[in-house]
């Protein structure tokens, strides 16, 4: 910048602050003037203001509303507004029906805001409105009956890109001149009375709606029209010729509908026009000659016919000067190239693509200097490509792909500087790569996919530094990748796939910071491990490594690259585990590792990839069961874990991935039957789980899965009858092979033959669960018999043993009154008078097990009652007493034992009362001779029992009496049978 400017600047800086802004003139404050203030202001409550755009509002200014922003009055000082402009300050919240007491505003523009609502009713009151923009907004509902034709003086109408609805106006003021209603959801049919209301249109905009049937013939009245624009609806029928009375129309688009038929001559003749679009329809027949400027009009710069039927082009006399455009693609016209079209000096764009043009591409083509994009591809063209085509030296864009074309990758392209788009791709071009490509600077995409390029990669390539796109796959070069790749550091997408490359990938791909795309598969010779810097590329979502020698573990280093959406490591070396860490790839939707040597386990981490679609490890040695978690994987579409080593059951919980399309579970260890809940899985087309140990029937269920076209469970351990409707639709005896006990259709195996094998089977098995329990009852018999005569033998010989000593201790000629002493070598020994032998205190311990806790039998307030098992067979009883005073005495409450005492001698007085002995004693005890001793002492324990049990308290013995009977009874040394031990006298 000069001095002298820059030191102007400064001065106008310097001087600006001193220079006051020009104040607006005062405003008398009348009614209607108060009555607008308050309308705006209401407005401005009603709306969101990020920006603080009309926050300056401000009611007390005298200038007030006049000197507000957006705001406009009348001139003449009468303070009444006639403008309201308040576009792009992103305003949201619905318009005020306030606005309606603007009664003498003539322009409305809200437009580029974020406005929402429905357009206020109140504003078809102001009758002097002349413009309403309000596009770009969030507006909604129709708009309100009567609304356009009450605004008499209206010329402009934008209500573009909001969310208006309902049907169009039926009716338009006659002073309407442009109305634009695109981009909305506004239905039903275009008025047929357009033309009659709104006779001044020259702008109709009705574009991308959902309008519907024909295109109006009285359209054609309106001799005004400039532009016509109905893209992007539902419109049939066919070009009405009463369109070509628009005698002033320029612009005439009706791309995307299904209109039919042919294109009037008349209409593409039109003196005016100057674009003609139909592209997207279903027209067909003949392209007139007009549409190409003939027959005097040479107004046309623009034709668009492309995605149509046309099937033949009537070829005209000659092209109109201005032709800048012509887009033939997408139809069914045939035969050579036509050359007529390098008449068109000027022509910019010329679109042949999608068509079936036969044979070479003519010199002329080179004639096309103003050509910037030629489009041939997806015809039928042979040949070379002429090297006349380096004299189009403005082509940016060649399109020649999926063509017959042959020879040398044309040099001559390196003549064009300004190319930026090539596409080669699906011919069959041979030889290397042209070296003198390097030579386009300005190169962004390059495609030469699908041909027969053969050497390595051109040196020259990588000096491309704007290079984004470049596709070289499915081709024959070889050698390996070069580190200079790193140079391009615009790229975007690299795809080598299907070649023959060999070695490692190079560092430099780390250099790729752009890289988004990554497609290296298919080389078979790439070999090694994968270089860290790979996982440094922060934009990586496409990487496919699929079928080469890469080795190692499975690169946990993919985990780090959130924006990985496809991951294709399959037909590699890789070895190790699955990384749990790709479970945090938020955006992955493909994981494919099959065909490697992958072990361990499947994470159950991968179900927190909720977008994956894809996940393929098929061919590995995987172990373990299938996680159940997989069926939190709402939008997976394809699992194939088949060839592994995978066991346990099918888990019911994966009939919750309700997208399943591919399920594939052959060739593993997986037991257990199949889930009849994988009928739910509706979209479900390819299930195969051949190769298993599954058993069970086939589910009936699977037969209602509605989009199931492929079904296999061969090689199993299934049983059963094949439900008769899957035998139908998949009627392949192979799909149920190697199953020995499945049965029916299509298989050869009858079920009748099935069921008599299963009855014998039954049969015996029923045979021999009858002869184990037979067995196991005799064995039982055995066994109780033995025990019953071991238990007779043992009683025969403790009766034996007892009658023994009864016989040595009876004293002869003795009868009730019997000595209760005995004599042994002369010498006279204590004896029990009760029991049969002699009981110490020794003895009972022994017997109690040191009065052991599990002998307890009872617990009451005199203390413990054990269970006393002597050697000799004999069971007692035995009472404790509690442990004596520091006195010896025994500390027992007598009252408590006379009370209990008292109760029990009742009821054994009751029981002796009935003869009912056998309550009192073991059974035992009662094979007593009556001439024995212990028949005597049983009945002075009786005698004991019934004078505890007296009536009369007072005739009761007191406790120390009754323990002196006892003792005395037990272990009186010389007491005399026949002295009563009640009547002898108490020790104390």
């Amino acid at each position: 910048m000069p001095p002298s400017r820059v030191l102007f600047l400064l001065l106008m800086l310097a001087l600006a602050p001193a220079q006051a802004p020009a104040s607006s003139p005062a405003v008398a404050r009348t009614a209607e003037v108060q009555a607008e203030i308050d309308a705006l202001l209401a407005f401005r409550r009603g709306v969101r203001d990020p920006y603080g755009a009309i926050s300056g509002w401000d009611a007390s200014s005298p200038s007030a509303p006049c000197s507000w922003r957006g705001v406009a009055c009348a001139p003449g000082g009468a303070g009444r507004v006639v403008e309201l402009q308040l576009p792009r300050l992103r305003l949201s919240g619905p318009i005020s029906p306030a606005l309606g007491s603007l009664s003498y505003l003539e322009r409305l523009s809200l437009r580029s805001n974020s406005l929402s609502g429905a357009i206020p009713a109140s504003l078809s009151r102001v009758t002097a409105l002349r413009a309403v923009f309000l596009q770009s907004n969030s507006l909604s509902g129709p708009i309100p009956q009567s609304f356009l034709s009450n605004l008499t003086n209206l010329e402009t109408f934008d209500v573009s890109g909001n969310l208006l609805s309902g049907p169009v106006p039926a009716s338009f003021p006659p002073s309407l001149t442009y109305i634009d209603l695109s981009s909305n959801a506004f239905s039903g049919t275009i008025p047929a009375n357009i033309s009659a209301s709104a006779a001044n249109l020259q702008f109709l905009n009705l574009s991308f709606n959902r309008l519907r049937g024909t295109v109006p013939a009285s359209l054609g009245t309106l001799q005004n029209l400039h532009y016509l624009w109905l893209d992007g609806n539902l419109l049939e029928g066919t070009i009405p010729s009463a369109l070509a009375n628009c005698s002033t129309l320029l612009h005439l688009s009706l791309q995307g509908n299904s209109l039919r038929g042919i294109l009037p001559t008349a209409v593409a003749a039109i003196p005016t026009l100057q674009i003609l679009s139909v592209s997207r329809n279903q027209l067909s027949g003949t392209i007139p000659a007009a549409a190409f400027g003939s027959q005097g009009n040479s107004s046309l710069r623009i034709v668009q016919l492309g995605g149509n039927e046309f099937s033949q082009v009537d070829v005209p006399g000659g092209l109109g000067a201005d032709l800048q455009v012509v887009d033939l693609g997408g139809n069914k016209l045939a035969g050579p190239f036509p050359t007529w079209l390098a008449g068109a000096g000027g022509l910019t764009l010329l679109d042949l693509s999608g068509n079936a043009f036969t044979g070479e591409l003519p010199p002329a083509v080179g004639k096309l200097t103003s050509l910037l994009e030629l489009r041939l591809g997806g015809n039928a063209l042979t040949g070379t490509v002429p090297t006349e085509i380096g004299r189009c030296g403005a082509l940016q864009v060649l399109d020649l792909e999926d063509n017959n074309l042959s020879g040398d990758v044309p040099a001559a392209l390196g003549g064009l500087p300004r190319l930026k788009e090539v596409y080669l791709g699906g011919n069959s071009f041979s030889g290397p790569i042209p070296a003198t490509l390097g030579n386009l600077s300005w190169l962004e995409t390059l495609s030469i996919q699908r041909n027969r390029l053969t050497g390595g990669l051109s040196s020259e390539l990588f000096q491309l530094g704007n290079l984004t796109f470049l596709d070289l796959s499915d081709n024959n070069l070889t050698g390996e990748i070069h580190p200079a790749i790193g140079n391009l550091s615009a790229l975007q997408a690299l795809n080598l796939s299907g070649n023959a490359l060999s070695g490692r990938i190079p560092a430099t791909i780390g250099n790729l910071q752009n890289l988004r795309v990554l497609d290296l598969s298919g080389q078979k010779n790439l070999s090694g491990n994968l270089p860290a810097e790979l996982f440094g590329l922060p934009q990586l979502q496409f990487v496919s490594l699929a079928d080469n020698s890469f080795s190692g573990d499975v690169p946990e280093g993919f985990s780090s690259l959130w924006s990985l959406q496809h991951l294709n490591l399959s037909g590699n070396s890789f070895t190790g585990s699955t990384p749990a860490t790709y479970g945090y790839l938020p955006s992955l939707q493909v994981l494919s590792a099959s065909h490697n040597r992958i072990t361990g386990e499947l994470p159950a981490e991968l179900a927190n990839c909720s977008n994956l679609t894809v996940l393929e490890l098929r061919g590995n040695q995987l172990t373990g069961t299938i996680p159940s978690d997989v069926s939190r994987l709402g939008e997976l579409e394809e699992l194939d874990l088949g060839y592994n080593q995978l066991s346990g059951k099918i888990p019911e919980e994966i009939s919750n991935s309700s997208s399943l399309t591919i399920l594939k579970l052959d060739d593993n260890h997986i037991g257990g039957e199949i889930p009849a809940s994988l009928a739910n899985l509706s979209k479900l087309q390819t299930l195969d789980l051949s190769s298993n140990n599954l058993t069970g029937s086939i589910p009936a269920s699977l037969a209602q899965i509605p989009e199931l076209h492929s079904f296999n469970v061969s090689h199993n351990e299934l049983s059963g009858e094949i439900p008769a409707m899957l035998g139908s639709r998949f009627g392949t005896a192979s799909a149920y092979a190697s199953n020995s006990d499945l049965c029916g259709p299509p298989l050869d195996t009858e079920c009748g033959e099935y069921r008599r094998r299963r009855r014998r089977q039954k049969m015996q098995r029923l045979a021999l669960l009858i002869g184990v329990v037979a067995a196991a009852l005799v064995l039982l018999v055995l066994f109780c018999c033995c025990c019953v005569f071991s238990l007779l033998r043992w009683r025969r010989r403790f009766v034996e043993s007892r009658d023994g000593v009864k016989k040595r201790r009876r004293s002869p000629g003795r009868g009730s009154g019997s000595s209760g002493t005995s004599t042994e070598n002369g010498v006279s020994q204590p004896r029990l008078i009760m029991f049969n032998s002699r009981i110490t205190y020794a003895d009972t311990v022994e017997a109690t097990r040191q009065f052991d806790e599990e002998n307890v039998l009872s617990r009451g307030r005199h203390g413990l009652v054990f269970k006393a098992c002597y050697s000799d067979g004999t069971v007692l009883a035995i009472l404790r007493l509690p442990s004596t005073s520091a006195d010896g005495a025994v500390v027992i409450d007598e009252g408590s034992f006379r009370k209990e005492a008292e109760s029990l001698g009742k009821w054994v007085k009751r029981q002796l009362q009935r003869g009912a002995v056998a309550e009192l004693l073991e059974p035992g005890l009662l094979e007593l001779d009556p001439e024995s001793s212990e028949w005597e002492e049983f009945l002075l324990g009786i005698k004991v029992g019934l004078l505890c049990t007296a009536p009369d308290p007072l005739d009761r013995p007191a406790m120390g009496d009754v323990v002196f009977m006892l003792e005395g009874c037990r272990v009186g040394p010389d007491i005399p049978s026949s002295a009563d031990p009640t009547s002898q006298p108490s020790p104390a």
